[in-house]
C-alpha cells in the first residue's frame, strides 16, 4: 500500500528527486490501515493492475543477481578462511543438513512435539557421527565446528548438544577414569545415556561455589548419599532433565567422617532404561520459555540418593573403602575450579553457536533487502532497500563485526585447543574464553535485532528465523556466565596480568589509517586499566569491594570490552596477512569498517579522554558511512562465504518470498 502517490500525500510524504524515503521500509505493521484501505479503495483501477502486474513479474532470484556485483574476491577462499578447520567435514555436514526434511524448522508445534524434534535431529547428527565426546582428545577443534553450524539449524539442538557432549560428555571424559569411561563415553556419543550437567541451583549460579548440595560419604555401605537440603538448594535450569536423561553430574560439597573437601561431581542416575524416574529423585518440568523451547529443562531434588563409590568423578581427587580422601589439588577453591573447567570450553562452543546465528540472521536480512523494491528517485517502486544508507548502516557494521569475531573466535579456539600441558597459558587462555563469548553473544543480539528491525514485518514471522536468533542472543547471553559477571573477571584476570601495551604517540590522527585506529584501541586498554588500577589502589583493601562492585563498574565493564576489542582487532590484521591474496582488499575494507564501528560506538570516550581531537571525532560519522558504500556491492558475497545453503536457511525472505506467498503457507516453510 505504500508502493502510491496517493498513500504518500495521505502521509505528507514528499517525494524529492534523488532521495529515497529511507523511514518507509520501517512501517510493515500497516499502523494506518483504516485511512491506507480507504485511499487503496480510491486508486485508479489501472494503477492497481500495473501494481498487480508487477508483483507477478518481480523475480526475487533475478533482482538478487543485479544487486550483487562480481566477487572482487574468491569466495570459495574466503569460506575456507572463514572455516578454519576441519575443512572437509563442515562441506560433508553441510550437505547432510542440507539433504533431510528432518531439518526443516516447524513453527505451529506443541511443547512435547519441539522437543521430540530438537532429540531426533541431534539422534541424526550423531548417527552420522558428526560429533563424539572423544573429539576432545582427538580433534577439539571438530566439536566447535559442529557447535557452529548446528546453531544454524536450530539452536534448541545445539542447545542439548552442548549439554549432552561438552558439559556432560566433557565432564565425564576430563574429570573421570576409566571404570566411568567404559560405562558411558560409547552412550554418550550415540543418545543411549544421555545426560545433563548440575551445577546451577537456584539460589546459587554465579556464585555456585557456595552451592548447598551435599555428597556425604557412608563407608558402612561405600556409598555416596546425594541430598538437597533447601528449597534454594534444588538444581536449577538442567538441560536436557526435563524428558529426556538418564545421568546427571551433580556437583555437590563433599563431606567424610565430617571433614568438608569442597565442591565434586558426582555421577547419579535418574532414570532407568525405562525411562522412569529414580527412587529419591524428583524431576519438575520447567515449561514454556521464551525461545528455545525444544530444550527440556528441569529442577531435580534429591532425597538422600544412595549411589556407589565408584560414582565420584575421580580422575583428581578420590575417596577410598576406608573413607582416606586423597587428592592431586590442595585447595577446596582450586579443586572448585578444576572440576567445573568444563565451563570453558562451553563458552566457545556457545561462541560458535552464536556466529551461526549471527551469519544467518545477516544472511536473511540482506538477502532480503537485495531484492526488496521500494521507492526510488523517481517515485516508482524499483530500488531494492540494500541501496537505501540507512539499510547499509544498519546492517555492514553487523557484518563488519561478525567477519571481525570470527578471527578473534578462530584464535582463541587453536589457544585453548593448543594450549602447554604446563599450564602456563591457561589463565591467559580463560580471560580469552570468557571475552570472546561474551562479544559474540552480544553481537548476535545486536544483529538479530537490528535484522529483525530491517526487514519490517517479514521480520516478525516466525518462519523467518529471526526471532529465533533473538531467543539464541538471550541465551547466549545467559548460559554457562552471565556476559557482564564474565567481563567482571576479564577485567580482574587482566589487571592482574597487565603491562601497558606499546603504543605510538605520535601517530597521526587519519582516520583511513587502520594502524591508526588500531593504536587508539591499545590507547583506551592502556587508560581503562590504569585507571581502574589506580582507583582500586586508592581504594585499597577494604575499600576494594565497594570500588568494584558498587562504584566503578561502567570502567569495569570498559576495560573488559576495550580488552577485547583489541585482541579481534590484533587478530582479524594477523588474519588478513595470512589470508588469500584475492581476499585480503575485501578483508582490509571489513576490517577498516570494523575500526569505525568501534570508534563510533565508544566515540564520546575516545574525545573525553583527549585520546582522538574533537575534529576527527567530528569525521567519524561520515567515514564509517563510505567504509559502508565501499563494501556494500560485495555485500552478498560475503554472505555466499558464509556458506549456508538455502535449505539450512529455510527463511522464505532469504529465499523467494513471492513464490512463497502464492499459497496459503499458514506460517510454515514445508
Amino acid at each position: 500500500m505504500w508502493r502510491n502517490r496517493a498513500a504518500f500525500r495521505l502521509l505528507n510524504i514528499k517525494l524529492v528527486p534523488g532521495a529515497a524515503p529511507q523511514k518507509l521500509e520501517n512501517r510493515g505493521f500497516k499502523m494506518m490501515a483504516s485511512s491506507a484501505t480507504a485511499t487503496a479503495s480510491n486508486m485508479d483501477s489501472n494503477t492497481r493492475g500495473q501494481s498487480t502486474a508487477a508483483a507477478k513479474s518481480l523475480n526475487v532470484k533475478e533482482l538478487r543477481q543485479a544487486s550483487t556485483a562480481p566477487p572482487s574476491f574468491n569466495i570459495a577462499k574466503m569460506t575456507e578462511l572463514l572455516d578454519h578447520d576441519n575443512h572437509e567435514m563442515r562441506k560433508q555436514f553441510r550437505e547432510f543438513l542440507s539433504s533431510d526434511d528432518l531439518f526443516i524448522p516447524r513453527y505451529n508445534v506443541s511443547l512435547a512435539d519441539e522437543r521430540e524434534a530438537a532429540l531426533q535431529k541431534l539422534q541424526r547428527i550423531c548417527d552420522a557421527k558428526f560429533i563424539s565426546v572423544l573429539d576432545f582428545k582427538n580433534n577439539p577443534l571438530r566439536i566447535f565446528a559442529a557447535h557452529e553450524l548446528s546453531g544454524i539449524i536450530d539452536g534448541a539442538m545445539a542447545t542439548k548438544m552442548t549439554v549432552q557432549f561438552n558439559l556432560f560428555g566433557g565432564t565425564v571424559l576430563k574429570l573421570g577414569t576409566k571404570r566411568h569411561h567404559d560405562k558411558l563415553l560409547a552412550g554418550i556419543d550415540t543418545l543411549e545415556d544421555i545426560g545433563c550437567f548440575g551445577l546451577t541451583e537456584l539460589g546459587y549460579g554465579n556464585n555456585a561455589i557456595e552451592m548447598e548440595t551435599t555428597a556425604t560419604y557412608d563407608k558402612s555401605t561405600q556409598e555416596f548419599i546425594i541430598n538437597t537440603p533447601t528449597t534454594l538448594a534444588q538444581k536449577y535450569w538442567i538441560t536436557n532433565g526435563a524428558i529426556h536423561a538418564k545421568h546427571i553430574v551433580v556437583f555437590a560439597q563433599l563431606y567424610v567422617d565430617g571433614k568438608h573437601y569442597g565442591i565434586h561431581g558426582v555421577l547419579v542416575r535418574i532414570r532407568d532404561d525405562n525411562m522412569k524416574v529414580m527412587p529419591g529423585v524428583r524431576v519438575e518440568d520447567m515449561g514454556y520459555k521464551i525461545g528455545l523451547n525444544g530444550v527440556d529443562n528441569a529442577k531435580l531434588f534429591f532425597d538422600n540418593v544412595r549411589v556407589p563409590r565408584e560414582n565420584l568423578l575421580n580422575r583428581y581427587s578420590d575417596v577410598a573403602e576406608d573413607g582416606s580422601f586423597t587428592t592431586s589439588i590442595e585447595s577446596n577453591r582450586k579443586r572448585f575450579l578444576t572440576v567445573a573447567d568444563q565451563l570453558l570450553s562451553g563458552r566457545i562452543c556457545i561462541a560458535s553457536m552464536s556466529q551461526g546465528g549471527s551469519k544467518t540472521a545477516l544472511t536473511i536480512a540482506l538477502r532480503y533487502a537485495a531484492t526488496r523494491l521500494t521507492v526510488g528517485p523517481k517515485g516508482q517502486s524499483d530500488t531494492p532497500i540494500l541501496n537505501y544508507q540507512l539499510q547499509q548502516r544498519a546492517l555492514l557494521p553487523l557484518l563488519a563485526t561478525t567477519y571481525a569475531i570470527n578471527f578473534g573466535l578462530d584464535y582463541v579456539k587453536d589457544r585453548w585447543a593448543f594450549q602447554k600441558e604446563d599450564g602456563s597459558e591457561h589463565q591467559e587462555v580463560v580471560t580469552m574464553c570468557c571475552a570472546i563469548k561474551t562479544l559474540a553473544g552480544w553481537n548476535l543480539h545486536d544483529v538479530a535485532s537490528t535484522a529483525r528491525e530491517r526487514c519490517g514485518g517479514q521480520g516478525f514471522l516466525a518462519c523467518n528465523g529471526l526471532g529465533i536468533a533473538i531467543a539464541s542472543a538471550h541465551a547466549s547471553m545467559t548460559a554457562e556466565g552471565d556476559n557482564c559477571v564474565l567481563m567482571q573477571k576479564v577485567a580482574q584476570e587482566r589487571l592482574m596480568a597487565f603491562t601497558t601495551l606499546p603504543v605510538d604517540d605520535g601517530k597521526k590522527e587519519d582516520l583511513s589509517d587502520v594502524t591508526y585506529l588500531h593504536n587508539l584501541l591499545k590507547k583506551r586498554e592502556n587508560t581503562m586499566f590504569m585507571t581502574l588500577g589506580m582507583k582500586l589502589m586508592a581504594a585499597g583493601k577494604d575499600g576494594r569491594f565497594d570500588t568494584w562492585m558498587y562504584k566503578e563498574s561502567d570502567l569495569v565493564q570498559g576495560a573488559a570490552r576495550a580488552y577485547g576489542e583489541r585482541l579481534v582487532s590484533e587478530r582479524f590484521a594477523e588474519t588478513i596477512s595470512a589470508a588469500d591474496a584475492s581476499c585480503q582488499d575485501i578483508l582490509q575494507q571489513i576490517y577498516h569498517l570494523y575500526l569505525l564501528t568501534v570508534m563510533e560506538r565508544n566515540l564520546g570516550w575516545f574525545v573525553t579522554s583527549g585520546t582522538m581531537s574533537v575534529d576527527t571525532g567530528a569525521k567519524v560519522n561520515a567515514a564509517a558511512a563510505d567504509a559502508c558504500r565501499v563494501i556494500a556491492p560485495q555485500t552478498l558475497n560475503l554472505c555466499e562465504a558464509f556458506a549456508i545453503t538455502d535449505s539450512m536457511l529455510s527463511a522464505p525472505i532469504a529465499r523467494d518470498w513471492v513464490e512463497y506467498n502464492v499459497r496459503d503457507n499458514q506460517g510454515e516453510v514445508i
